[in-house]
């Protein structure tokens, strides 16, 4: 004969066992932490300095170009040009403020300017190109103009630089030459003088008169007719012995806060390759 409290207190014992076991088998598994994703760092970009240049008008295509080299082989430098005329540009840093990185002249005297009032860092400052004078007509030459002693003919139109700018200044130096040389002389200087119809502030604008028909001839830097006018007017070579050099110079300013960018700059501009890709407008021509 068997216990009953002991058969109950075993099916109670086994139904305990039998509940672990099914929950053994019905829960799941404590899953696992997930593992934290982590990023691969990757390195911040560095930041962009953007380096202001001053630069005479005529250096346009041939610094437009140079600034592409310049950039590409300098991924974290950016350059940004303010083109005009020499003067208009020394006036914006003396007078008005201005406060470029680069400084480049189409004339030593007004480098020279900017050097004594102190704005230059002087030893920075270099000869980097040179460009010559020449005589430009309309493609249609209507006043038959084909040497340089014709612009002394009567009535002739001639357009040049404002004694301000570079090129104006340079055009009277060869007047003035000229008026010394064999050949032409001072009645010659004389009447190109008096044929000269009006002045501009930028080289461009007297391509621009020249190309339609505003002016007989102008008087323009050799490296101031792009090949997009040159379908318009007509270069006229001028005589060495009267011509004038004009001496380009660059240089960092001293207020400019990135130094060695703006350093960086000046030096590829004095390279090789800053010198082929001046070359190639015409610029030491």
């Amino acid at each position: 004969m068997y216990n009953k409290k002991s058969v109950y207190i075993g099916l109670a014992l086994l139904l305990v066992l039998v509940s672990v076991l099914i929950a053994g088998c019905t829960s799941s598994s404590p899953s696992a932490s997930p593992t934290a994703s982590v990023a691969t760092p990757t390195a911040a970009p560095a930041p962009t300095t953007t380096l202001t240049v001053f630069a005479a008008a005529s250096l346009g295509d041939a610094f437009n170009q140079t600034a592409t080299a310049f950039e590409a082989a300098n991924p974290n430098i950016a350059i940004k040009y303010s083109f005009a005329g020499t003067g208009t540009l020394v006036s914006q840093v003396t007078t008005g403020g201005a406060t470029p990185d680069v400084f480049a002249s189409a004339s030593v005297s007004y480098m020279t300017q900017l050097k004594n009032a102190g704005y230059m860092n002087n030893s920075t400052i270099a000869d980097f190109t040179n460009n010559s004078l020449a005589i430009i007509v309309p493609v249609s030459n209507p006043a038959n103009i084909t040497n340089v002693t014709d612009l002394a003919k009567p009535g002739i139109k001639i357009d040049v630089g404002a004694p301000s700018v570079p090129c104006g200044s340079y055009t009277l130096q060869l007047l003035n030459k000229s008026a010394n040389v064999t050949g032409y002389g001072p009645s010659f200087a004389s009447a190109v003088r008096g044929n000269i119809v009006s002045n501009e502030t930028e080289v461009t604008d007297i391509v621009s008169k020249v190309a339609l028909g505003e002016v007989d001839a102008g008087f323009v830097y050799v490296s101031d007719v792009p090949a997009t006018m040159i379908n318009n007017v007509t270069v006229i070579p001028i005589p060495s012995d009267i011509n004038v050099i004009a001496t380009y110079q660059i240089g960092v300013l001293n207020q400019s806060p990135n130094q060695a960018a703006a350093e960086s700059f000046v030096q590829f501009v004095l390279s090789s390759q800053g010198k082929q890709i001046l070359d190639s407008y015409k610029f030491n021509a």
